[in-house]
């Protein structure tokens, strides 16, 4: 492996291992905290606890919830974005549900605002401000609440941080009213803060007010859920505030998904000399489950729900229509689902296995001599960890959309309800699994591959997810078990032998699991067989290249790119590596019903690389296709086409020559002097991966238009004319900058449109085209660093609005074109590595 290809790995891998290790250190952490306290203690005390207490801490979370919507609310107004108040509530709810609660990109919340707000009209870019600005917002405002509380109670973390109280109070005085000052400066001012290479640009002082007291009371309604449950002896809410925001910001640096075990351990390291710490875990425990998995469960069954209203039937009969304003909110709300299944899948299989792990902990009076009784408790805490461990594979599977998988995960499910009344008549856990399955049930469309649930992608993100469950399982069952009064001999099979019986079902799903792994790292590599003579790509792309219509596909031939076919040979697609992202370059280009096995098969491929799929250049044929792939369209730009056949341009006064390969060495070398001028010249600008380049061998390939001027030729530029050469479309374009500028390249154009119409030719695409009004928007820095590279002929024109304006003299056609990219990945870093190719590594 190349040195790039290992350091790429490494750069993948490494996420992964820190947060394996902080989450490990995590749970050595609380097993050192935890020692002294008896599993059963901890579950006397949750279901002691008043349902006063409960009530409270679900207004307080709801309250919670209802004020992380207003982050959405500001931010929006920050953007001078205005959408329906519904929409609002549902991307907030749904964003903050999964990504509090899971946190992988796809899951994430600005993916899942992104899913609904494009719905309404929101672009690719305008939502990673959004979720930008929401992610410094929440940052910043539970920074400063967490600051200022310490400034009021120095005290609250004496015990974890070496410093005096004074210290403590003079630095958060200083930080927090430093901060304040600073924000209400630049919102007053309007001026930027420019750090290095980010700039930070406050909104104004209302919305910035406005967005501290959502802070505020966000933050006081996630600590008043947590401090209602805790036990006596915890210190005031103030100082207790304090601690909840300490151990926030700790948990979220972590990079554990929802700070599990970091966020736990420094706020029991905060709590008072003589707090109990049985108590203190087990109100850490109810608001685990109260202010995350609860939402994460509503929300879950929100789109569960609304997925079973679109297709009809019962759920119409019984909730109604879904309401026409809302409905293309929750149509976005397909792409998810694989994801959103396949953790809903992965934390019930964990939470099978935590169950078959607990027995003790529900033990009540038995009978050691009650054979059958302990066979059928043997059977059902078996089939429990079995199950759960079932899931914990299907879920990549359902990730993949795969059928089997779906369908198989019901069973375990299934298996998971019937173990847990084996299981001494766990109703509620029975309960519990039953819904969970039921809620899967209306994605079943979603879910339509027919495909081995073992070919893909087990990343490492997947097998570190697998690890942390494995781990936290274990140590559960130390916790759990490793207490005096229990013998570990697993070969006892009484019924009061609880320990025993988690040991063997745990090391039944090790087996299992080990075994997998074993299969999984077994399989042979599947190679293509080697044409003969090993065939130049080229070579093999050119008779698929000859029977297309669409331009673009003769891009395969300039050799910079690589080519993946389909298993039949009758489709490719065209793309390059830059860091961990494959670019592909327009659409697939072959046979249509070649495509989708191509498409999952590149995808499948840059995961199982490390790397994510990107589609660059696309148009909405295969849109469909590439969602249901998992990746999220954001709209690029429109290609400007002229429709040849009927239209009545304005005449230039010139003519162009169309010079067919192969082509003289004189033209060659005539052209040359052209480009080199030009390339000479401030707007010259050589690029690759999107474009041609000045290759005698490229150019041989293709007709050559030239203008010429007393015998001298001035502009010129290669066609793409595939199949039968209706549609055309310009690649190579240049011309000698002492001839002219825009006036040259419209008398050029002009020209050129004239002969391809008396040539017979339907369709001239001009290029891409930004989209009108960028430069009127707040995120039109955004493209500024990339637009000029990206769009052809950008370079001669001020602004994306003069290049629109020029094309747009040729009454064009206006036609979308997309940038596909994996739902939570950014597509500004896509759009910086598809620079970077455009311009041959030159791009800043």
């Amino acid at each position: 492996m190349s040195g790039s290809g290992r350091g790429s790995k490494l750069r993948h891998i490494a996420p992964v291992l820190v947060g394996l290790g902080l989450f490990g250190l995590g749970l050595y952490a609380l097993h050192h905290l935890l020692q002294p306290v008896h599993p059963g203690d901890i579950m006397r005390q949750m279901r002691a606890t008043p349902w006063h207490v409960l009530i409270v801490a679900f207004g307080a979370t709801a309250l919670g919830y209802t004020a992380l919507i207003g982050y959405d609310f500001w931010a929006l107004k920050f953007l001078e974005k205005k959408l329906p108040l519904r929409v609002v509530a549902l991307g907030g709810f749904l964003g903050y549900a999964f990504g509090n609660t899971i946190g992988v990109s796809v899951l994430s919340g600005g993916a899942v605002r992104y899913r609904i707000y494009s719905a309404f009209g929101l672009n690719a870019f305008e939502v990673a401000a959004l979720a930008s600005y929401i992610a410094i917002a929440m940052g910043t405002g539970l920074s400063l609440v967490g600051v200022l509380a310490l400034g009021l109670h120095p005290g609250a973390l004496t015990g974890v941080l070496p410093l005096s109280e004074g210290v403590i109070r003079l630095l958060a005085v200083l930080g927090g009213g430093g901060t304040l000052l600073l924000l209400y400066g630049l919102a007053f001012s309007g001026r930027t803060l420019k750090i290095r290479r980010f700039e930070l640009c406050m909104p104004s002082p209302k919305i910035l007010s406005g967005q501290m007291v959502v802070a505020l009371f966000d933050s006081t309604m996630a600590a008043l859920t947590l401090y209602v449950l805790m036990p006596a002896g915890t210190p005031d809410f103030i100082t207790f505030l304090a601690i909840y925001a300490a151990a926030t910001m700790v948990g979220v640096m972590s990079h554990v998904p929802g700070g599990v075990g970091v966020f736990e351990t420094v706020v029991m390291a905060a709590m008072p000399p003589g707090t109990s710490a049985g108590e203190v875990a087990a109100a850490l425990l109810m608001f685990r489950m109260i202010y995350y998995l609860l939402p994460f469960a509503i929300a879950f069954l929100v789109v569960s729900l609304n997925e079973a209203r679109l297709a009809g039937g019962w759920a119409v009969r019984v909730f109604g229509e879904i309401s026409e304003p809302m409905r293309p909110a929750y149509s976005a709300m397909a792409g998810i689902v694989p994801w959103l299944a396949g953790a809903w899948a992965f934390g019930l299989g964990a939470y099978l296995l935590a169950v078959s792990l607990m027995p003790s902990v529900r033990a009540s009076a038995v009978d050691d001599n009650d054979l059958i009784g302990a066979l059928v408790l043997e059977g059902g805490t078996l089939t429990s960890a079995l199950a759960g461990i079932g899931l914990l594979i299907l879920s990549q599977g359902l990730i993949r959309r795969v059928s089997g998988a779906f369908w198989l995960s019901l069973v375990a499910i299934a298996g998971g309800a019937l173990a847990a009344i084996l299981n001494n008549l766990d109703l509620s856990s029975a309960v519990l699994l039953a819904v969970g399955g039921l809620g899967l049930v209306p994605f079943r469309r979603e879910f339509y591959r027919q495909t081995a649930i073992t070919q893909g992608v087990f990343g490492p993100a997947w097998i570190g997810m697998v690890l942390a469950v494995t781990a936290a399982a274990a140590s559960f069952y130390f916790f759990v078990h490793a207490v005096p009064g229990h013998g570990l001999n697993w070969t006892d099979f009484a019924l009061s032998a609880n320990a025993p019986r988690a040991l063997r079902a745990g090391l039944a799903a090790s087996a299992v699991l080990l075994l997998f792994t074993v299969f999984l790292a077994l399989q042979p590599v599947r190679h293509r067989a080697a044409l003969a003579g090993a065939e130049d790509p080229l070579v093999r792309a050119e008779p698929i290249i000859a029977r297309q219509e669409d331009p673009q596909a003769c891009l395969a031939l300039t050799g910079d790119k690589e080519l993946r076919f389909s298993e039949d040979g009758r489709a490719f697609i065209m793309f390059r590596r830059r860091r961990t992202h494959w670019v592909a370059l327009g659409d697939p280009v072959g046979a249509p019903e070649a495509v989708e096995g191509l498409g999952w098969s590149f995808v499948e491929a840059a995961q199982k690389a490390h790397c994510r799929p990107v589609f660059y250049d696309i148009s909405e044929r295969y849109l469909p296709l590439l969602e249901q792939m998992g990746l999220a369209r954001h709209l690029l730009g429109e290609e400007a086409v002229v429709r040849l056949q009927g239209a009545t341009p304005a005449a230039s006064g010139e003519a162009v020559a169309l010079h067919l390969p192969p082509h003289d060495p004189a033209l060659i070398a005539d052209l040359r002097r052209v480009s080199e001028a030009w390339l000479a010249s401030p707007l010259g600008r050589d690029k690759a991966f999107s474009a041609g380049r000045f290759d005698p061998e490229y150019l041989d390939r293709w007709p050559i238009a030239v203008l010429r001027r007393e015998g001298r030729a001035v502009a010129f530029a290669t066609l793409l004319r595939p199949g039968t050469g209706r549609h055309v479309a310009m690649d190579l374009m240049r011309y000698l900058p002492e001839s002219g500028g825009t006036e040259l390249i419209e008398s050029f154009l002009r020209a050129l449109i004239a002969r391809l119409q008396a040539d017979g030719a339907e369709e001239l695409s001009l290029g891409i085209t930004p989209l009108a009004g960028l430069g009127a928007r707040r995120t039109a820095r955004l493209w500024s660093r990339f637009g000029s590279i990206m769009f052809r002929h950008g370079g001669a024109f001020a602004t994306f609005e003069d290049l629109r304006a020029f094309r747009a003299r040729f009454g064009p056609e206006w036609r979308p074109r997309y940038l596909a990219i994996p739902v939570g990945v950014s597509p500004l870093m896509a759009l910086a590595d598809v620079a970077w190719l455009i311009s041959d590594g030159r791009a800043r």
